[in-house]
């Protein structure tokens, strides 16, 4: 049975200025896939994401997430109806420990004010616990109970980017938006990483949308690719396809290339400074 579709977007157009930074892109993720959102540095994508999630509002386009038209809610509303994202250059509190990271991001499931919970009105305490808790499982759940009292800022990057997607699963979402996971893990860190993804999708039945330079961590968890290339839609289809697609190797590598072999992925473009999307 075909899965429904729970991210639907259309015709997106974004520009700063005279800078057409996305050009008519259109993409859908359905229910229980792993998707990969790829291309060069510059070609957009985390731009697309700051679009899906409200940050940036397009000039043109529309996004649908789980059969409603969310183009023009706020960020903390689409929140509110399952999506969840991390960041390329991560949403951790460097002065808060991971525990209270944790607890941070169940902000809008907490069920009292702000008001209620500096006063210590009745109640509040109780539901504090509960979210402690709650924190305590997903925090053993990455394997981060060593460090979850230790502050954030203090911890190695990869620990901090295992903390941010923590937090994002925090906010009890149906879809998962990933920039760049990935990013700073070395090998055998990026490894466990894709079986991490694996366990999101068919444990927690979550969705999973992801901006990946890691190619190879691409071609080993995703259902379905799509490729970026200066604000446009370059190609998609399944990773196999995706990595012998010949316009695919020339973005990421320049130059012409041989449709019929894959070539060796670097962990980003040639040349291309990392952190930029």
């Amino acid at each position: 049975m075909k899965r429904r579709q729970l991210l639907k977007v259309e015709g997106l157009m974004l520009r700063f200025g005279g800078l057409q930074v996305l050009n008519d892109l259109s993409l859908s993720v359905r229910e229980g896939q792993i998707v990969g959102l790829i291309g060069p540095n510059g070609a957009g994508k985390t731009s697309c994401f700051n679009c899906l999630t409200g940050i940036y509002q397009p000039q043109g386009g529309r996004v649908f997430f789980d059969g409603r038209d969310v183009s023009h809610l706020p960020t903390h509303r689409r929140a509110r109806l399952g999506m969840a994202r991390t960041w390329q250059n991560l949403g951790v509190i460097d002065a808060l420990t991971v525990t209270e990271n944790v607890m941070l991001a169940q902000h809008q499931r907490a069920g009292y004010s702000a008001l209620a919970g500096m006063l210590g009105l009745a109640g509040t305490w109780h539901r504090e616990r509960e979210l402690r808790r709650d924190a305590a499982e997903i925090i053993e759940y990455f394997g981060l109970e060593e460090v979850a009292d230790e502050r954030t800022g203090a911890l190695p990057y990869g620990v901090r980017k295992t903390c941010d997607m923590a937090m994002a699963l925090a906010s009890d979402p149906k879809m998962l938006l990933l920039d760049e996971p990935a990013s700073g893990l070395s090998p055998e860190e990026a490894l466990g990483l894709a079986g991490t993804l694996r366990e999101l999708r068919d444990r927690l039945k979550l969705t999973i949308l992801m901006i990946e330079h890691h190619v190879p961590l691409v071609a080993e968890v995703c259902d379905y690719v799509y490729v970026l290339n200066f604000g446009e839609l370059l190609t998609e289809g399944e990773p196999a396809a995706i990595q012998r697609h010949p316009e695919v190797i020339a973005a990421y590598l320049g130059g012409a290339a041989e449709p019929t072999e894959p070539p060796e992925w670097p962990l980003q473009p040639e040349g291309a400074p990392n952190g930029t999307a």
